[in-house]
């Protein structure tokens, strides 16, 4: 079995090690490089939001109410709850008919520390559009809109909206619906627990596939900002690499990618759910595959350093020591 895993340094020692089970895999389903256990069943969180909203398309709701490139970008998104993050977000529940009120998801500090420092520094009532899943649960509504569904429970396990996502996921992942993990996630909704291997071969054929899929995949990488937000590494990777990578990340150290040239899908998960380290291990996963499959690729990743291997700093500002990927990937 292959190590790979994030560490963190002091001075001149390794301070912490986390692990990272990595799976790689063809839009087939075949496993093309892996690290720990790629069978490892675990909650898809965030990751899965491109998924959840592919009904949208699929359904007719996008074209019905008129949803444009931005809507279907933020209903995909982890937003930082930055300025052009809420407009969005307000204008795909009003495109639909439904109001903030309507959102199950509940408010939390921004996750773009710039916004998070202003909302704490001047006082600013957080409401449910501010949540980084404000546009994947103004997406759900508007999906509810389109097919007559209640909007009252959109959200709960048992609702039409619910099953609809869930049947899009057992599609994309290849996992029967029996077979796919179930509980609440942070935003109120339904998350999945699948093994890391159908995560990735679900980013696989998303990346290669045409239809509702290429239109999404088109809004996310064309519009980045709107997926993440300042200095995150969704916005900051799609915006230096365009159409060439889809990257979504979860909760509890969890990413997901695609990369379409080479028709792979990425997913991993540091085992103890630390976030510091998911960003650091995507791009090492993303620098080991390329050198192997795509070296004239790599240089797309040249200008995310502060992502790959950034510096621990302690209360003066001064550099202690950096988090940085280790480890190699096992091919097939």
């Amino acid at each position: 079995m292959s190590d790979f895993r994030i560490e963190s340094t002091r001075g001149a020692l390794v301070e912490s090690v986390h692990r990272v089970a990595v799976a790689v895999v063809d839009a087939a389903g075949r496993l093309v490089a892996e690290a720990g256990d790629p069978g490892l069943v675990t909650y898809w969180r965030s990751a899965a939001k491109p998924f959840q909203a592919l009904p949208l398309l699929a359904d007719g709701a996008a074209e019905h109410f008129g949803l444009g490139r931005e809507e279907l970008a933020l209903a995909c998104a982890s937003h930082s709850s930055e300025p052009r993050h809420l407009a969005v977000a307000r204008r795909l529940l009003q495109l639909a008919g439904n109001r903030e009120d309507d959102l199950a998801c509940g408010a939390h500090p921004p996750l773009g520390a710039a916004v998070a420092a202003l909302v704490a520094r001047e006082g600013i009532p957080l409401t449910p559009v501010w949540s980084n899943c404000s546009g994947k649960h103004a997406g759900m509504l508007a999906l509810a809109r389109h097919h007559g569904w209640p909007t009252a429970g959109y959200e709960r396990a048992g609702h039409p909206v619910q099953e609809r996502i869930a049947n899009e996921v057992a599609s994309w992942t290849g996992v029967q619906r029996d077979r796919i993990g179930y509980a609440v996630d942070g935003c109120t909704t339904v998350c999945f627990a699948l093994p890391l291997a159908a995560m990735a071969a679900a980013y696989a054929r998303f990346g290669v596939a045409d239809g509702p899929a290429a239109t999404l995949r088109d809004a996310m990488t064309l519009e980045p900002f709107l997926v993440a937000g300042t200095a995150r590494l969704c916005t900051d990777l799609m915006s230096a690499w365009p159409g060439g990578v889809v990257a979504k990340i979860g909760a509890e150290g969890v990413y997901s990618a695609a990369i379409p040239s080479l028709g792979l899908g990425v997913t991993l998960k540091v085992e103890d759910g630390e976030m510091r380290s998911a960003s650091v291990a995507l791009l090492g996963v993303l620098r080991s595959v390329l050198g192997r499959m795509a070296a004239g690729d790599l240089e797309r990743l040249a200008g995310l350093g502060r992502f790959a291997e950034p510096r621990i700093h302690n209360t003066r500002g001064e550099v202690t020591g950096t988090t940085r990927s280790a480890g190699v990937l096992q091919f097939r």
